[in-house]
């Protein structure tokens, strides 16, 4: 695994974003881990989180893209951090936008937060993580209706690995859904292989893991 996953790994328990332990999930789902971004509090961890998404955007889908997009509401620091960082690391200047839960009627009226998206723009989605890919149900309708875009691909911070409506991953059903790419800052297989090696992970929770993943891993091809 690279070194700046590794790093990345060791930010999310440090920030006690990434916890193992007994967990319900939205889905139902019983898990031995559990990553919350909401966690990310602080000026140095949202400045940290924002480089971690831009160098992995700019090392998956380049530089050729005008705005990110973060959905409300984790979403929406997200953005703004890795816009930031992107200015900051590759000195290219792109526009951060939103989404509300509900549209404003007065002032900046309207459904979004930032910059306006514009036809001809090309958009990279950003979001924590995806399980089932319901976010994406609500999000990508909101980003096609703003004029003639096209959406470069979706950058999560976690893959955690497991089916989502189907056999595929909830990455992987997107990405044949909406016909975009799907991509991590690090995978939960990458992180489980390094915590085993680091011994922070051990043999009783390892277990706990392998079950997890018998019932709701995604088939290795």
């Amino acid at each position: 695994m690279e070194a700046y996953k590794q790093e990345f790994v060791d930010f999310m328990l440090e920030s006690k974003v990434l916890r193992f332990g007994d967990f319900t999930l939205k889905s139902g789902r019983k898990s031995p881990f559990f990553m919350n971004a909401g966690l990310y509090i602080t000026g140095t961890q949202l400045m940290k989180l924002g480089e971690y998404y831009a160098k992995a955007i700019h090392n998956t889908y380049g530089d050729d893209f005008d705005v990110l997009f973060g959905p409300a509401y984790k979403g929406i620091p997200i953005s703004v951090a890795t816009t930031i960082a992107y200015s900051k690391l590759f000195g290219k200047e792109i526009r951060y936008c939103s989404n509300r839960k509900e549209a404003k009627d007065h002032g900046d009226a309207g459904i979004l937060l930032g910059s306006p998206i514009q036809d001809g723009d090309r958009v990279v989605v950003i979001e924590d993580v995806t399980t089932s890919g319901k976010s994406m149900e609500e999000t990508i309708p909101i980003v096609r209706a703003q004029g003639d875009v096209k959406i470069v691909g979706l950058m999560v911070s976690l893959d955690r690995c497991e089916r989502g409506k189907g056999e595929k991953s909830a990455l992987e059903e997107i990405k044949d859904l909406y016909g975009f790419d799907t991509a991590a800052i690090v995978s939960m297989k990458e992180i489980i292989g390094y915590l085993v090696e680091k011994q922070v992970i051990d043999e009783e929770l390892k277990g706990r893991i392998d079950a997890y993943y018998e019932q709701y891993g995604v088939k290795e091809a």
